[in-house]
């Protein structure tokens, strides 16, 4: 059964408190992220999702997205204000950036 995609909207009521509690983790889809992954029945993170996410301000993945050559993880721009990450590949983006300390040669 198909995941729905995350939304996200900015608008708040005034009468809610704003929580500072990490949003939920999305859904995943068994198996790797690739080509031949069926992109509707993945979980999505909008740009303020993903920031909140990776605790990094939502400048750094527009920068990252305008660099050249691209930086990040890989994004769908679907309008020109409104781009969308799928779970999938940021955490195989995570992975490859996943650095694990070895011993040296003498032991430390």
């Amino acid at each position: 059964m198909p995941v729905p995609i995350a939304t996200s909207t900015n608008a708040e009521p005034h009468h809610e408190k704003k929580t500072t509690a990490p949003p939920a983790p999305p859904r995943r889809h068994p198996g790797p992220a690739d080509d031949q992954t069926p992109l509707l029945t993945n979980a999505w993170y909008s740009t303020s999702d993903l920031a909140a996410r990776l605790r990094v301000d939502t400048s750094t993945l527009r920068r990252w997205r305008t660099a050249q050559p691209p930086q990040g993880p890989p994004f769908v721009a679907l309008s020109e204000r409104v781009v969308m990450y799928s779970a999938l590949d940021v955490e195989e983006w995570l992975r490859s950036r996943r650095t694990t300390p070895t011993k040296g040669i003498h032991g430390r």
